[in-house]
């Protein structure tokens, strides 16, 4: 079986926060387990911005880019369930 791919995955996605104190909260809570995932076949690059988070994905295959941005979106319903318990924002 030849693993060569023919293509790679390239993508943006941006979540926009209320204000820039929950999108600081909600950076630093995701950058410990950022800098903890390693994989050959995708990458995960964030930046901050004011009110909102980046997120570039890069992925060998489709099955590496579906497990990123799974890991994106589990991390945005934490932060969105921690932000609706704690009622603050």
């Amino acid at each position: 079986m030849n693993n060569q791919n023919f293509y790679s995955i390239k993508s943006l996605i941006e979540i926009n926060f209320k204000n820039s104190e929950l999108c600081e909260i909600s950076y630093n809570s995701f950058l410990p387990e950022f800098n903890n995932r390693r994989s050959l076949r995708s990458k995960i690059m964030i930046e901050k911005k004011e009110k909102s988070l980046t997120f570039q994905i890069e992925s060998n295959d489709i099955t590496a880019f579906r497990a990123s941005v799974n890991d994106i979106i589990n991390f945005g319903k934490i932060i969105d369930n921690t932000v609706r318990i704690i009622g603050k924002y």
